[in-house]
């Protein structure tokens, strides 16, 4: 399926690499950015279904990426962002994904190890869904609190699974990422939900949105 995609990096390397990767597979690249001000050009101008952007940008190389995230989903809600880094970033994320979380990705560079994770990962935001690398929730868990969290109740399995969930996988993604029977699977989240008291959905968009809003809410 065709997607339009902007994509923002100051490293031409890295951005005409993607752009070519992305060419292969019939997606159509409509604009490259080597700072925040040169995508929002192009997302005003064409206004892709999603931008993929690096987070470490000029001028300052912070948080320039999450920032022109924030400013692209509250003027063209109609755009995914698909974030990647080379760092755990985990309050910048928070901040984000404050705002909700759906047509969100966040992936660590080295971790995208093959193609075709990449083109899930981006297929999922561009249609609402969520794409968030499981090395960031698993640090976002462990940010220490100043009060105890249901979070604190979970087994190391079920943080596994947490984990893994948050990518926005089913439960069949889950079992066949961690080598896990589906009813297995089935088991953890029920209990998952039971401790962080969060109503079931069978949705697992809204059951994606539903953790990450209650890992926003212990921040």
């Amino acid at each position: 399926m065709s997607l339009t995609v902007a994509l923002a990096d100051d490293s031409a390397l890295l951005r005409n690499g993607i752009a070519l990767l992305l060419g292969a597979e019939g997606i159509d690249v409509v604009g490259q950015a080597a700072d925040p001000d040169a995508l929002l050009e192009i997302v005003e101008a064409h206004r892709p279904e999603v931008a993929v952007i690096d987070i470490r940008m000029p001028p300052s190389y912070t948080s320039e990426g999450i920032d022109v995230a924030a400013v692209i989903r509250a003027r063209y809600p109609r755009t995914a962002v698909l974030l990647l880094s080379q760092y755990v970033e985990t309050e910048h994320a928070r901040e984000l994904l404050a705002g909700g979380a759906a047509g969100v990705g966040y992936l660590l560079k080295d971790r995208v190890s093959h193609i075709d994770q990449f083109l899930d990962a981006l297929h999922r935001v561009a249609h609402g869904g969520t794409a968030i690398d499981p090395s960031l929730i698993t640090r976002m868990l462990a940010t220490p609190s100043r009060d105890r969290t249901p979070i604190g109740d979970l087994s190391p399995r079920e943080l596994q699974v947490l984990a893994v969930m948050a990518e926005g996988r089913s439960n069949r993604g889950i079992a066949a990422a961690l080598s896990l029977t589906e009813r297995t699977i089935e088991t953890h989240v029920s209990a998952i939900f039971a401790k962080l008291a969060l109503a079931p959905e069978p949705d697992d968009h809204r059951r994606v949105l539903a953790v990450l809003h209650h890992l926003n809410a212990i921040s």
